[in-house]
């Protein structure tokens, strides 16, 4: 089946890394479904992209989740890319309602796509799920441990679901950034400090673009159907680990 006759579906596609695969994703030709909370920014999106659509949904409502699945024809890939994360607290002081709510969106959120779209992806004899993960699901950093647990747990779903569906017609495929500079993330982590989402990339000549880090899902999603990119992480030069990164003086 050729990509035009595929469908693809974004989820935290208003944004960032998700608004950028949905254009990659158009661009070789797929039907997109960009899923996010904010309509009107997935509406203007969707105006732009041919055979695009755009529907309101947050990932982490599960009645909300089965009606979007109920309203699909078809589901070829699944791209869950919505997350985030919320502040850099220690453990000892963090807030457990920080660590709810990225558990909530990075877990079962993913959980909840993936179970209402499994039975689509597998009817078409050829499904694609990746699912966004970070490098935080790789390794630990002080002042990380909600987002890194939560990214753990994202991480740890998707490689087990692999070994789940070894034998069904599924791909599972996890992509895990490094250090992306988005408009959103870093300001969201620090709740609309500029100054303090500034300071992570303060220094840092290339961190991955948003772009980046979509034109990889493209990639790994348009591989040939017996070829599986079971993860793949993702950094820029300048980054060699989660707390190993060269800044320029």
């Amino acid at each position: 089946m050729t990509a035009a006759a595929r469908t693809a579906v974004v989820t935290g596609a208003s944004s960032g890394i998700g608004a950028a695969t949905a254009r990659q994703l158009a661009e070789a030709g797929y039907r997109v479904i960009l899923a996010a909370r904010r309509k009107d920014r997935i509406e203007a999106l969707a105006a732009e992209l041919p055979h695009a659509e755009a529907y309101a949904l947050d990932v982490t409502d599960r009645a909300a989740v089965d009606a979007f699945a109920a309203s699909l024809d078809r589901c070829d890939v699944l791209v869950a890319n919505a997350g985030g994360a919320l502040g850099t607290d220690p453990v000892a002081t963090a807030d457990p309602a920080d660590w709810r709510a990225m558990y909530e969106v990075n877990v079962l959120g993913v959980l909840n796509v993936v179970q209402a779209l499994l039975p689509a992806l597998t009817a078409t004899g050829d499904g694609t799920v990746v699912v966004l993960s970070s490098t935080a699901g790789h390794g630990t950093y002080e002042g990380g441990g909600g987002y890194v647990a939560a990214k753990h747990g994202a991480h740890v779903l998707t490689e087990t679901l692999r070994l789940e569906l070894c034998g069904q017609p599924v791909r599972v495929i996890e992509i895990a950034p490094g250090m992306v500079k988005t408009d959103e993330f870093a300001l969201t982590r620090f709740r609309g400090d500029e100054s303090r989402a500034a300071k992570v990339y303060e220094g840092v000549a290339e961190p991955l673009t948003a772009e980046d880090v979509a034109e990889t899902i493209s990639w790994a999603v348009t591989r040939p159907a017996h070829v599986n990119i079971d993860l793949l992480v993702v950094r820029p030069r300048a980054q060699a680990s989660n707390t190993k990164v060269h800044r320029e003086s």
